[in-house]
């Protein structure tokens, strides 16, 4: 199984001041997705061919970036064109300039393959200039443009993140931390065919930022632009409401309505589609939602969240990987940001036409999902609950695809 989505590095609060980086974020694909992961060491070799192709339109220089935790070391690197695995070397505090790990990425019109190892990291694409990596004593520092003074900040990039293991590929476009450069990514199986996920409509890159833009209660303030009026990226809502671009008590009207709902009815959690026999219920009683089981004992209890817990699906609703929190938490969290908790009592709902109809709601993430060409999206980090996110994986992949598609 993939890991869950956690953090390369942490970095000390004095650290982060002196250097103006901010730790690195996810940077694990499928987070919480169970596969098979024994008995296919034959069919997966130690590295596969992945193709990267320039539709985008820009004339830019694009560089790559193959970056992760060696899976059969533990230990943190690059992976060259071939896909050798390189190591860190050793860095500093404050952090010092990492060994530049870039490849000439393709021109528009033009494909570029290079081989994906064994990794669970991510592939860093740029437009027009290399990325500026750094290394702390814990490790890889990565761009987190959410704080201004970060030397990427200006920089026109994006990521896909992925794990390619014994059990398989897992690859997906993820806008857990903001939405950019559009791509998409696929994988080829064993019988020729292929599986894609992440093209926006036509006319889908523009429109998911006129939504933002035309979204009263400080939505628009998630767009970062350049000096010159480019846009950059839309940050997602967690990072806008922690940076305080978005209001800190833009989901509480919704949040006080759903501890209103269950402080007088129950709230049933049925967290494993494969276990319909497994339920939880909650019911709020002062500040906290306890959860208990089918024989009436308390397995867990919630204190009321806040927009940075929803959206970031953490703090207040943080979910641990074990059998009982995490997952009525991965519920809740969905349930809160598609604004579907009140509409349905039992969750997690499956049904996306009832996602996002409140007028509290992760817009971003509505945005987002509205403008993909198959409705699939990675617009917080639990959207895999009920198989919502754009992520393709096979057992047996072939090879692996990044298509960089037009901004329009």
């Amino acid at each position: 199984m993939p890991p869950i989505r956690k953090p390369l590095v942490s970095l000390t609060a004095a650290a982060l001041l002196t250097t103006g980086l901010v730790a690195a974020g996810p940077a694990t694909a499928a987070p919480g997705r169970a596969a098979p992961e024994a008995g296919n060491t034959a069919a997966v070799p130690a590295t596969i061919p992945i193709t990267i192709t320039n539709k985008s339109g820009r004339n830019d220089r694009v560089y790559l970036y193959n970056l992760g935790t060696d899976l059969a070391t533990g230990r943190q690197g690059w992976a060259d064109a071939n896909g050798t695995f390189h190591p860190w070397p050793a860095g500093g505090n404050p952090p010092t300039p990492a060994p530049d790990a870039s490849i000439a990425g393709p021109a528009n019109g033009q494909s570029l393959t290079i081989r994906l190892p064994k990794f669970s990291g991510r592939v860093y694409f740029s437009y027009g200039q290399k990325l500026d990596f750094r290394l702390t004593t814990g490790g890889l520092v990565q761009p987190a443009v959410q704080n201004p003074s970060d030397p990427n900040r200006n920089i026109l990039f994006n990521w896909t993140e992925y794990t390619l293991n014994d059990g398989g590929l897992w690859i997906n476009s993820t806008q857990v931390d903001m939405v950019s450069a559009p791509y998409a990514v696929g994988v080829k199986l064993a019988n020729g065919t292929t599986k894609n996920t992440g093209h926006l409509k036509p006319g889908g890159y523009n429109a998911f930022y006129n939504a933002l833009k035309s979204q009263s209660g400080g939505w628009a303030n998630l767009i970062q632009t350049r000096s010159d009026g480019t846009i950059l990226r839309a940050l997602s809502p967690g990072h806008a409401v922690g940076t305080g671009v978005l209001p800190a008590s833009v989901m509480n009207d919704y949040i006080n309505r759903v501890w209103t709902k269950y402080a007088s009815s129950t709230l049933t959690v049925t967290p494993f589609k494969d276990q319909p026999n497994t339920k939880y219920f909650g019911r709020v009683s002062g500040n906290v939602m306890n959860f208990t089981n089918g024989a009436g004992a308390v397995v867990t209890s919630f204190q009321k969240p806040d927009a940075d817990s929803v959206f970031g699906c953490h703090k207040l609703l943080d979910a641990p990987n074990d059998a009982v929190r995490g997952p009525i938490s991965r519920t809740l969290c969905a349930g809160y940001n598609r604004s579907t908790l009140l509409s349905n009592p039992n969750q997690p709902d499956a049904d996306n036409a009832n996602f996002y109809k409140d007028a509290v709601t992760n817009h971003y993430a509505r945005a987002i999902h509205a403008q993909m060409a198959d409705g699939k999206a990675y617009a917080f980090a639990f959207d895999d609950v009920g198989n919502h996110e754009s992520l393709v994986t096979d057992g047996n992949p072939q090879a692996a695809f990044i298509t960089l598609d037009p901004f329009s």
